[in-house]
């Protein structure tokens, strides 16, 4: 089971959301010839002060 997992700071909406999983799972099963239901898509929101970029978090930006 291929599993697709985004980290990304927090602030799309849950279309945007929705529609990212609903391409990437289109490309991935047309990619890796998998079924749609044997693919999971994680996105996990990392909030910016638990994210540092450089040495400084994006807080600090």
């Amino acid at each position: 089971m291929p599993i697709i997992r985004l980290e990304m700071p927090p602030g799309r909406t849950p279309e945007q959301k929705r529609s990212f999983a609903s391409e990437v799972t289109r490309v991935a099963v047309e990619t890796l010839n998998c079924k749609p239901e044997s693919l999971d898509v994680l996105i996990i929101e990392v909030p910016k002060e638990h994210w540092a970029k450089a040495g400084k978090f994006m807080t600090e930006r």
